[in-house]
């Protein structure tokens, strides 16, 4: 597999205390804020993309890996959650605290190298 981009993104759960919404939230700013058409370039189909996806969060247990994979409109995601991002206290003290997510996005596709 040949790496041909990253793209990161940040997502956020401000008041439910959703790791999963976050992580969810990171995974479509890192795909929406980009229009960038690999899969053409190399004359690929779209589907042949194989997308390793990094997410950050304090908590990784609490993410449902099962409900992220549905974000992405083409191409075989690989999905790992890692300790990362941050937790912000509410101000009072209690409650949920605001959870940022942060995502990696690398995208390979399965091609010969030129220099051998």
């Amino acid at each position: 597999m040949t790496r041909v981009l990253t793209q990161f993104g940040m997502g956020t759960s401000l008041r439910r205390g959703d790791y999963t919404e976050a992580a969810r939230r990171a995974i479509m700013d890192a795909l929406w804020h980009n229009s960038i058409n690999m899969a053409e370039l190399f004359g690929f189909d779209k589907s042949a993309m194989r997308i390793k996806v990094e997410i950050g969060v304090q908590n990784p247990g609490a993410v449902d890996t099962s409900r992220l994979g549905a974000v992405f409109p083409y191409g075989t995601p690989d999905i790992h959650v890692v300790e990362g991002g941050l937790d912000i206290p509410r101000p009072e003290g209690s409650g949920n605290p605001t959870i940022i997510a942060n995502a990696a996005l690398s995208v390979s596709f399965d091609m010969e190298r030129a220099d051998g």
